[in-house]
């Protein structure tokens, strides 16, 4: 078994390359931007659990320059489930972070605003869906990880004929 210089048996941290500034990035706040949640056909659910839902969910991912150093991703997350009685119930939720990003090459900072900013506030949004829909009187809504790198590949896939760009 071979030590390191420092004693503990871990590598050394990776250094900046000379003459070029770290990069740091720093989560200053996150939040519910929006937020709604109905159940609209309570009424005819009372009866009984019913058929198994159909469930819809719709994820998109958004980020914009607030300052010259600061910025807010936002996750936009949809669930409807319904079932032959109607819609059993909608969830609509924003939940954004606020991001201070230094240091970083005008090329990484799409990607890193709309994969790595939303992977670090995801677990946050899946704990208020969960609560929400057991508090709507429902199992919780329990959601998988998210690959929000395929997410981003995908968008960009899509958007690459109109050349907007995906932050603003």
């Amino acid at each position: 078994m071979s030590e390191n210089q420092n004693g503990n048996n871990q590598q050394p941290a990776a250094k900046a390359e000379e003459g070029k500034p770290t990069i740091q990035a720093q989560v200053i706040a996150q939040y519910i931007k929006d937020l709604s949640f109905e159940n609209p056909n309570v009424e005819k659910l009372l009866g009984g659990p019913g058929d198994n839902p159909n469930m819809k969910l719709e994820v998109n991912v958004n980020a914009r320059r607030m300052k010259e150093d600061l910025f807010e991703s936002a996750i936009d997350f949809k669930a409807h489930a319904t079932n032959k009685s109607g819609t059993i119930y909608q969830l609509e939720l924003v939940y954004a972070g606020i991001f201070k990003v230094q240091n970083i090459p005008e090329d990484s900072l799409e990607p890193f605003l709309l994969i790595n900013c939303p992977a670090l506030i995801f677990p946050y949004l899946r704990r208020l869906a969960s609560d929400l829909t057991r508090e709507g009187g429902f199992p919780p809504l329990l959601l998988d990880p998210i690959d929000f790198a395929s997410l981003y590949m995908r968008r960009k896939q899509q958007e690459a004929g109109e050349g907007a760009p995906l932050v603003n």
